[in-house]
């Protein structure tokens, strides 16, 4: 294949996936009967000459945990919202709060978080977090009982626009906490991530350069008192 129609299957691979797409499972799309399948390198070149081409128009190529995918700028979301007539899932500020602990003070047993929060969390909480593949059992604790304890997954990083958990914003001041756990709630209140391929429509919250986690302090801290 010329490299103009390896570009192209590509583009329309990306625009049509439901999840985002690793340089692996893109050169899979070439099988080997149809010829020499494009090099990892080739890829590359390809992935970065369409980000390229994407800069300044209303969707722009994002690499995430689990690959790359194409998807609308942030800053045209109140008017891309407007396409969807169905109701945006809803979740609780209790869930939100839950996710961000988990994801900053990973791995942590429920109890843990509760202590953290000051308030019981409830199992249909944690069974709503899996279901949404944003939390993961990563083993047990040995202490008594053996409790689980949970950390975050690639669809958590996917979902929040994340390659990795680095790029989560440092908590340093309250004020920050607060940011935090405001953009989380928004970006988790985005019905643009149930129904199009091309979406995350959310702010560059965890565009903030990474930084070291304050040891022993709540993920939130006075923010919620």
């Amino acid at each position: 294949m010329k490299p103009q129609d390896i570009r192209n299957v590509v583009e329309a691979a990306l625009m049509v996936a439901e999840q985002p797409m690793s340089v692996d499972r893109i050169i899979a799309l070439f099988p080997p009967e149809l010829g020499e399948p494009p090099t990892r390198e080739l890829m590359r070149t390809i992935l970065e000459d369409l980000r390229q081409e994407y800069a300044g128009r209303g969707i722009e190529l994002q690499e995430v945990a689990s690959g790359f995918r194409v998807q609308v700028r942030a800053e045209l979301a109140p008017w891309v919202n407007r396409v969807w007539q169905e109701r945006p899932p809803r979740y609780s500020r209790a869930l939100l709060e839950t996710l961000a602990i988990i994801a900053y003070r990973q791995p942590i047993t429920r109890a843990e978080v509760e202590a953290i929060r000051g308030v019981a969390v409830s199992s249909q909480l944690i069974k709503t977090l899996m279901e949404r593949d944003w939390i993961r059992i990563a083993g047990h604790r040995d202490s008594p009982g053996h409790p689980a304890v949970y950390a975050t997954t690639r669809g958590f990083l996917d979902y929040f626009n994340l390659k990795t958990l680095n790029e989560l914003p440092p908590l340093t001041e309250p004020r920050e906490m607060r940011e935090v756990d405001l953009e989380l709630f928004q970006r988790a209140q985005d019905p643009s991530r149930e129904t199009n391929a091309v979406r995350d429509l959310s702010s560059a919250a965890c565009s903030q350069q990474p930084g070291e986690l304050a040891e022993g302090k709540s993920v939130f801290g006075a923010a919620l008192s």
